[in-house]
């Protein structure tokens, strides 16, 4: 399954940059406000050491790991769901992604300009989401023009579920609250996936810091940053954008030295990757042979015939069984044969909850 996150931002506050130096490519990113207009797509590689490590266990003739798209959004500004900047066009883009990555401008540079004539990080975010549940709002609000006057004379049963369950998301965004901070029912839920509401999404806070407060890990702004994203339930994902242009034209080993100097774990795209993949309920489970060794991504909780559909829609209709072994018994064993000869390779049925880390071939008959 494709991941899709979208980032989105005030102008300027270095959101096609970070999209440049993560994704390798070259976009527009001037000194001026909509310097994006259509959106950018770009895709990255999934980092995950367990694939380099079967890879050199099965030596197969391609290695494929799982990708994550981005796509940059043009920056949204005060009055953009009422059409201001580029308005709802932009809105509209944001509709289609899993996840929101919101970056939040946490530096200081008197040559780079603020469209709200000053940095001030709270602020900016607090005009976005607003923006956000506007947008929504009025989707509610169209909608309902639309059903309550037929649900409630011809008590259609299923028009008034919609009606009850919008009713509950417009008592919220009038107040300013996220739908994702609502409890909803997994019919509600239902209900309202076609709305594709932005603010059901899970958002990460972006913090474009410098490098110096990148390694110290804090200013005044990424402090107020933190304490918000606490606040709102949500991660916060520190990154500098001159670094990540540094990393992305540095082979593996170089990379890994060159963060150690800085005394930093992870580059700040790995540790958004990751992060995202807490947020929205994913693992990876892989398929190895001679021919192709690959990871696939699926939600946590998903059974073994989803699995096997996210690799071809046959081997879900046709499920059989799955052969399964974890990588960690993989690992351990050193080959199939002794994970085999040890017990530990599993035949599952179709209730079977695939976890992270499986490896799997599908039995299937279509």
């Amino acid at each position: 399954m494709a991941l899709k996150a979208g980032i989105i931002g005030m102008p300027n506050v270095g959101k096609s940059t970070l999209f440049n130096a993560i994704t390798k490519k070259n976009i527009l990113a001037a000194n001026y406000p909509f310097a994006t207009i259509d959106p950018n797509l770009g895709t990255v590689i999934v980092p995950d050491k367990r694939l380099e490590t079967l890879e050199n266990m099965f030596m197969p003739l391609r290695t494929i790991p799982t990708q994550y798209e981005f796509t940059d959004i043009a920056g949204l500004v005060k009055g953009a769901s009422n059409g201001e900047g580029l308005g709802n066009k932009f809105l509209s883009h944001i509709r289609e992604v899993d996840a929101v990555i919101h970056v939040v401008r946490c530096f200081i540079d008197k040559d780079i300009i603020h469209v709200e004539g000053d940095v001030d990080p709270v602020r900016d975010i607090e005009i976005i989401n607003l923006e956000l549940s506007i947008s929504d709002l009025e989707i509610v609000n169209n909608r309902l023009e639309k059903i309550v006057k037929k649900a409630e004379t011809g008590k259609d049963k299923e028009l008034l579920k919609e009606v009850d369950v919008l009713n509950k998301c417009k008592d919220a965004l009038v107040k300013g609250v996220a739908l994702r901070h609502l409890e909803f029912t997994s019919e509600e839920l239902e209900i309202i996936k076609v709305f594709n509401f932005i603010t059901l999404k899970p958002v990460i806070y972006l913090a474009n810091v410098n490098e110096v407060d990148l390694v110290n890990d804090g200013n005044i702004y990424i402090d107020k940053v933190r304490d918000y994203a606490n606040k709102d339930n949500a991660p916060l994902v520190l990154m500098c954008a001159k670094i990540e242009s540094e990393l992305v034209e540095l082979p593996d080993d170089e990379k890994k030295v060159f963060l150690n100097e800085l005394g930093i774990e992870e580059s700040g795209l790995d540790k958004l990757i990751n992060t995202t993949y807490k947020i929205l309920g994913l693992s990876t489970f892989f398929t190895v042979g001679k021919d192709e060794v690959r990871a696939w991504t699926f939600k946590n909780g998903m059974k073994a015939p989803e699995c096997a559909g996210i690799i071809h829609t046959d081997f879900q209709k046709g499920f059989i069984k799955a052969e399964v072994m974890s990588y960690s018994d993989l690992v351990e064993c050193g080959s199939e044969i002794k994970v085999k000869e040890a017990g530990k390779a599993r035949l599952e049925g179709k209730e079977y909850i695939m976890q992270d880390g499986d490896i799997c071939y599908f039995r299937f008959n279509v």
